[in-house]
């Protein structure tokens, strides 16, 4: 039964890191440049030839707060609390929330998970 507990102290103790380019708007909220192609020979000829090589993904002001302060440093721990400084409490369940934006930037590689 000490699982749950485990799993949940693990994924407070991890200090994510962006790893793409981004952009901030006027509003501070942050806007995620995806590079249409990623492979070195469609990069070398596709790329030149586009207006728009990226895509671009609006973060809303809880997910720009939140790539905001995934510099490999903070733990989601800290960026929780500091959240629930800046934004109140009707965040809840919080860390649960940002475990799942956090999953899912990982998976396509925007960020990278130390501990």
């Amino acid at each position: 039964m000490n699982k749950p507990n485990e799993t949940s102290r693990d994924l407070l103790s991890i200090k994510p890191k962006r790893n793409l380019e981004w952009e901030t708007k006027e509003n501070s909220n942050v806007v995620l440049l995806i590079p249409k192609f990623k492979h070195p020979l469609l990069v070398k000829w596709f790329v030149p030839m586009l207006a728009k090589p990226n895509i671009k993904l609006k973060l809303d002001e809880l997910g720009s707060f939140v790539w905001n302060k995934c510099d490999g440093q903070t733990s989601i721990e800290s960026i929780g609390k500091e959240m629930s400084e800046q934004f109140g409490q009707p965040l809840e369940p919080m860390y649960e929330r940002i475990g799942k934006f956090v999953a899912k930037l990982e998976r396509n590689k925007y960020l990278l998970l130390e501990s």
